[in-house]
């Protein structure tokens, strides 16, 4: 699993566990990685929802969660990225409708969330 403890690293630009066999949920106290520039998770086995505390991480330019096993729907919290270019979500389990907070990311260039469980019109 991911270490909370990891969240007290208050200079950490980029965060990089790709392709491993991570389980377990994505810590909350990764919210508190103020100059947190990359966060990327993405093909391990991680399950839960995403945290809302997320959305804090204000220098954040690339989330990418995709190719795990995340349920819950996607937190309305990650509108509030204002730097985010590229927010990759896809093939997890989220369900749910896409959040309208979404739509207030300016910088936002790939936006990736093909294969889940989404719905809604």
């Amino acid at each position: 699993s991911i270490p909370q403890e990891l969240g007290r690293l208050a200079s950490l630009k980029e965060l990089s566990l790709n392709n491993n066999q991570l389980s377990g949920s994505i810590p909350k106290e990764l919210g508190q990685l103020a100059s947190l520039k990359v966060l990327w998770l993405r093909n391990n086995q991680l399950s839960g929802s995403i945290p809302q505390e997320l959305g804090q991480l204000a220098s954040l330019k690339e989330l990418k969660l995709n190719d795990n096993q995340l349920s819950g729907s996607i937190p309305k919290e990650l509108g509030q990225l204002a730097s985010l270019q590229i927010l990759q979500l896809e093939e997890n389990q989220l369900s749910g409708s896409i959040p309208q907070e979404l739509g207030r990311l300016a910088s936002l260039k790939e936006l990736s969330l093909n294969n889940n469980q989404l719905s809604g019109s």
